[in-house]
């Protein structure tokens, strides 16, 4: 069948907007009462307990990724029971997957204190901690997690978005309640461990009432699995370089800088990330409906919707930008109530709007990348830039002044995206899917792009740094001032695309796809 791409689309990102509000704000708030709370050592562990387990996730391998990219062509063909045998075989490799994780994770235990610079929180029990945490990640994988699957292949992600927003709003309600009520670390990880429970069973149920004829039975042909093992492989290697990339950042920092550091990264990071997530879900909006195009248009028609969704993008993340660069500190201040432990020099700030609209502006390439499964042509180039990243890090975190070590651990991210990740999976998609020319087209487009970014960056800094006034009172000011301008700038140079859009989505003519 052919999916309603716009319809669709709106759907889910109506549905990711409201998400990521509630993802932004809650875990923002949680984390101002963590912080106030318990201190910033217990946010340090946090942050080290999600990089050693997110390293232990590689084990998945990636075959979700696959397996929803290879249900794209049955549903586009209306083949149901294709789409039971791989929810099936998906069943069987995620309870695999999770017995993986959680041996493997117990292995890790004895090692746990390797990992920290300097104390621990005196009345916590670091091995039981990380096993709640470690119990709390293989749930994802015993109970139901693979019938997600059924609804990103049918591009109707909105669903399990909303899911989460329920699941997530109880389980911050529950976690903040009993922080406040008990200040007890244990009892706060034990909420996360049951809402995580709830979610996955929360998504069977919904996977039930709109699908029931999907269930996973019969068997996929030997080719096909033959096939997924194949671009499973080239996913892992994505994956290695992925984890090299993000979770040994947090590893070196806390082995070499201490927990204290961690969580100041982790603030800086959570910012950007948040800032980040209005453009990454654009894409995760359109992901499922490229899918479905790829086996049901031209390549021509896929380019052509390529760079609309890509010009799109660019106003999210060139105005996204503009106002981080220019409220980035003001706020760390008032966050953090300017404690000097987690406050870094402008240079921090600087370096992740600057990782920040490096990652985003790759959002869209990546995400056609996924929906065709080009996982073949660059499969080595996230464990290239992740040797790379971790090498650069220990040569950064040690010859560089302690005030700029934490920089130079963005720094070696940042170096290794522009230099390796960019270029190699923009020739994988340029080479195996469309042509030089497109190729050029692309590239002439994100050169325009990244002179006005910093156009509107600049000048949108400028103005709010002119502003002085400080604390509460003068971040509102300097946020209209911000937002003035960047608005101003992006209406000057993108007005007609805006307008386009705005008509063509919301005010659509029935039955338009």
């Amino acid at each position: 069948m052919k999916l309603d791409f716009i319809k669709n689309t709106k759907r889910n990102a109506i549905a990711y907007f409201i998400s990521q509000c509630v993802a932004t704000v809650l875990p923002f708030l949680r984390k101002t009462l963590f912080l106030w709370i318990l201190g910033s050592e217990y946010l340090g562990l946090n942050g080290l307990f999600f990089s050693i387990l997110g390293m232990l996730m590689l084990s998945e391998m990636g075959f979700g990724e696959a397996i929803v990219c290879y249900m794209y062509k049955p549903v586009a063909e209306d083949n149901n029971e294709l789409l039971c045998a791989y929810l099936r075989f998906f069943k069987k490799v995620y309870q695999f997957v999770g017995a993986f994780i959680f041996i493997s994770g117990l292995c890790v235990m004895p090692f746990l204190k390797h990992f920290i610079h300097g104390h621990i929180p005196a009345d916590v029990n670091l091995y039981i901690l990380y096993f709640m945490f470690l119990l709390k990640t293989a749930i994802g994988y015993f109970f139901f997690a693979y019938r997600g699957s059924i609804f990103a292949a049918h591009h109707r992600g909105d669903i399990t978005t909303y899911i989460g927003i329920v699941t997530g709003a109880t389980e911050f309600i529950l976690s903040c309640v009993v922080l406040y009520l008990t200040r007890n670390y244990y009892h706060y990880v034990l909420v996360l461990i049951a809402c995580a429970l709830l979610n996955n069973v929360s998504v069977m149920v919904a996977s039930r009432k709109y699908y029931p004829e999907l269930v996973p039975r019969g068997k996929l042909p030997p080719q096909d699995i033959k096939r997924i093992i194949s671009d499973v492989k080239a996913i892992f290697m994505h994956k290695i370089g992925a984890v090299l990339s993000s979770s040994f950042d947090t590893l070196v920092i806390s082995s070499f800088l201490g927990l204290t550091f961690v969580a100041s990264f982790g603030n800086y990071g959570h910012i950007k990330s948040a800032v980040g997530g209005m453009a990454g879900g654009l894409c995760y909006s359109m992901l499922g409906g490229f899918g479905n195009k790829i086996y049901t248009e031209s390549k021509e028609e896929n380019f052509k919707l390529l760079m609309k969704a890509h010009r799109l993008l660019m106003c999210i993340i060139l105005w996204g930008g503009a106002m981080l660069l220019a409220l980035y500190q003001p706020f760390m201040i008032i966050w953090t109530k300017n404690d000097p432990t987690l406050i870094r020099h402008f240079l921090t700030p600087l370096l992740m709007v600057i990782w920040f609209y490096e990652l985003q502006s790759r959002e869209t390439l990546r995400m056609f990348k996924n929906a065709a499964a080009l996982w073949q042509p660059d499969k080595w180039k996230s464990v290239v830039a992740g040797v790379t990243n971790l090498t650069l890090n220990l040569i950064f975190i040690n010859v560089l002044p302690s005030e700029y070590k934490l920089d130079g651990v963005i720094l070696a991210t940042l170096l290794t995206d522009i230099f390796i990740q960019m270029p190699w999976e923009s020739y994988a998609v340029f080479t195996a899917f469309f042509g030089k020319k497109e190729a050029i087209r692309y590239w002439r487009q994100q050169t325009v792009y990244m002179l006005l970014a910093i156009l509107f960056s600049g000048a949108t800094w400028g103005a709010a740094y002119a502003i002085p006034i400080d604390g509460v009172q003068g971040f509102f000011v300097k946020g209209i001032v911000a937002f003035t301008v960047s608005l101003g700038l992006l209406l000057a140079v993108f007005r007609e695309d805006a307008l386009s859009v705005l008509k063509k989505v919301v005010f659509r003519k029935k039955g338009e796809a």
